[in-house]
């Protein structure tokens, strides 16, 4: 039997459609630096969207399926690709400008992207790489930047402002499958080559939904959402897409990352939320004690893409700035947990407990453990296995590439389709997810596990820690023992042995650290995660000034 309704595909040109029309007022306001920003209700933006896709098809023969790559800062003119590209037919390719310049020449050529938007102050990163881009034949420039070096290097070269004038402000955009390629980001290639993951309509509208939720996000017109988190960073965290849908406003950074022009942006733009990576909050938070602001607005946080040490959480509190924790992945769209405490617990001593969690899974996120032998464990708090997840927004295969199949089975996919995470955890009665360690960076000390990142997050919660990192070094006797990396505080006293004393209040004895090391800073990802693989090679090179005791 057959249901009664109309079978509308769930598609991005309808969000589009959605947020021009019905939240036409709502704005994406661009941080400039100096001078007032740059403000564009969603209606200009829903406007410039048609023409820039009148420009990709008519001057630039962009057809179905062609990958449209973008090099660009988070601005208004980058959230008019993310609905241009996908709408009309083709696919956004978001790339990620602090990778390396060899991945990513690798990524585009894999991809198989045709054209390219960059923005001018990015063109130094971009024209070394345009020789070695096999595939590309536009490059489309937004803004200010010196376009010499473009000069006869191959692809045609476009300025963005020129190429949508004069084009017709509104778009048939057409019937799409909702399952067909919108948009795709790739790994950042931690172990071999970065991996393609390819959202489909149907996912993007699903988890935009889903970012919308009460228990999630839960923003609505009456916000403004400061979105560092990066737009090549899974989709900014859908949040461009989520806009559309509800009507929040965007006030987008551009380049302006640093933590004080970030604090300009919170007192002059009066954002109600901001998402970003934890690092950006520390920075954050290191300016505004040195330099008190006026963050009163600012009563919503949410943080992913690495753990949020509860001592951060805490300070923030005393601002009145609500941290709320999520957790995701490039292959999870991103959005797979947020930590919303239950009505239960709400005003309770449980509260903070629940906040410091990775958080609940949503209906449409399932979610199982599998314990070292291979064993399914039970959802008991207790229990700590690798997360494996499923769900509608979640990968179940990586792009093969323009010259393979499209689909490429990996060893992060089960025999029966879901996606091993490579975080263990536990997750308790009631669905949420506390993370211990990725399965990579677990300490195998002595037939024992010890989190690393629990150590990490009780040495920043020390008054003199600014960041701390741990990692599991060789060991004779034990096999694996952790190593302390710290980085101290301005004007910071302690020493190791009052580290680990201080360690011992809350750690088993045999979990202590007996190798520590001093750093300027702890290495980072191209996407703010501490990058642990460079430390274990600093050890290895013995490079590191280790001290033992």
């Amino acid at each position: 039997m057959l249901s009664t309704m109309q079978d509308v595909p769930l598609l991005i040109s309808r969000m589009l459609h959605h947020g021009s029309t019905v939240h036409a007022s709502s704005r994406v306001t661009t941080w400039i630096g100096e001078g007032a920003p740059r403000r564009r209700t969603f209606a200009e933006i829903g406007a410039r969207t048609a023409q820039l896709a009148h420009a990709l098809r008519d001057d630039l023969g962009v057809r179905d399926d062609d990958r449209i790559a973008t090099l660009m800062w988070n601005h208004a003119e980058h959230v008019e690709a993310y609905f241009a590209a996908p709408s009309m037919g083709a696919v956004l390719h978001t790339l990620n400008l602090r990778l390396p310049p060899k991945q990513l020449v690798w990524i585009v050529n894999h991809a198989a992207d045709r054209v390219v938007l960059v923005d001018g102050s990015l063109l130094p990163l971009l024209v070394p790489l345009l020789p070695h881009l096999t595939s590309v034949e536009h490059v489309v420039v937004s803004g200010p930047g010196d376009r010499s070096g473009l000069a006869g290097i191959g692809p045609r070269v476009h300025d963005y402002e020129e190429l949508i004038a004069e084009k017709p402000t509104a778009y048939d955009w057409p019937e799409l499958d909702e399952r067909r390629a919108a948009a795709m980001c790739y790994t950042s290639g931690t172990t071999g080559d970065p991996k393609g993951v390819v959202f489909s309509h149907r996912s993007v509208y699903l988890h935009s939904m889903q970012v919308n939720m009460a228990h999630s996000m839960a923003l609505t017109d009456a916000d403004t959402s400061l979105i560092v988190v990066p737009q090549f960073h899974v989709n900014a965290w859908g949040l461009p897409h989520a806009a559309f849908m509800s009507g929040f406003n965007m006030l987008m950074p551009d380049r302006f990352l640093q933590p004080g022009p970030l604090a300009e942006m919170i007192t002059t733009e009066r954002p109600t939320h901001a998402a970003a990576v934890p690092t950006i909050w520390q920075g954050l938070l290191a300016e505004v004690t040195a330099r008190p602001r006026d963050l009163s607005t600012l009563t919503q946080v949410t943080i992913g893409g690495s753990a949020c040490p509860p001592s951060l959480m805490r300070a923030f509190d005393t601002l009145g700035m609500r941290v709320c924790h999520a957790w995701g992945m490039t292959e999870t769209s991103p959005l797979g947990t947020i930590a919303r405490p239950p009505a239960h617990a709400i005003g309770t001593d449980e509260e903070f407990g629940y906040r410091i969690t990775q958080g609940r899974f949503p209906a449409s996120v399932e979610a199982r453990l599998r314990g070292p032998d291979g064993d399914l464990l039970p959802w008991d708090g207790t229990a700590a296995g690798e997360l494996e997840v499923r769900g509608p927004w979640i990968a179940a295969a990586y792009y093969g590439g323009a010259d393979a199949e499209p689909l490429r089975p990996d060893d992060k996919f089960s025999a029966d389709g879901w996606l091993k995470t490579g975080d263990v955890g536990t997750i308790s009665p009631d669905g949420y997810l506390t993370l211990t360690d990725r399965a990579k960076d677990v300490i195998k000390s002595g037939g024992e596990w010890i989190s690393s990142v629990e150590l990490e997050n009780v040495l920043m919660s020390h008054p003199e820690v600014a960041e701390a990192a741990v990692v599991a070094v060789p060991d004779e006797k034990w096999g694996e023992r952790p190593l302390a990396t710290v980085v101290l505080a301005e004007g910071a006293t302690v020493g190791f042995e009052g580290l680990r004393a201080f360690l011992a209040e809350t750690v088993a004895p045999w979990q202590l650290p007996e190798r520590w090391t001093l750093v300027q800073a702890v290495p980072k990802t191209s996407v703010g995660k501490f990058d642990k693989k460079v430390i274990r090679k600093q050890y290895a090179d013995g490079t590191l000034d280790v001290t033992r005791i």
